[in-house]
């Protein structure tokens, strides 16, 4: 069956770095759009990263743009955001989600989401 999943979130100072690894199972990794969302205290989910299936494409949130990469090696079934320069407003638990070739930074056009992993950024 499918599965979806992320680790590497942790706690933070403030300027700080952390590489989340989302891995994935159950379909065919590289058909798939890949996406990174994230969601945080009494807010909405919200779109931070995308990559298109052979990682020529990527897009970033206003929010995270020079500061967040992400990248994707196929062949493991992998993708990742590195994330460096941390502040606190990006304290949220971080998704990973896979939606069919089509590029999009909406939540509702992704099929398959992980559980989430908690990013916490201390001041």
């Amino acid at each position: 069956q499918v599965q979806v999943v992320e680790s590497g979130g942790g706690l933070v100072q403030a300027g700080g770095s952390l590489r989340l690894s989302c891995t994935a199972s159950g379909f065919t990794f590289g058909f798939y759009n890949m996406g990174w969302f994230r969601q945080a205290p009494g807010k909405e989910r919200e779109f931070v990263a995308y990559i298109s299936p052979n990682g020529a494409n990527t897009n970033y949130a206003d929010s995270v743009k020079g500061r967040f990469t992400i990248s994707r090696d196929n062949p493991k079934n992998l993708m990742y955001l590195q994330m460096i320069s941390l502040k606190p407003e990006d304290t949220a638990v971080y998704y990973c989600a896979a939606s069919s070739p089509t590029l999009s930074q909406r939540p509702s056009e992704y099929r398959y989401w992980g559980q989430g992993t908690q990013v916490t950024v201390s001041s």
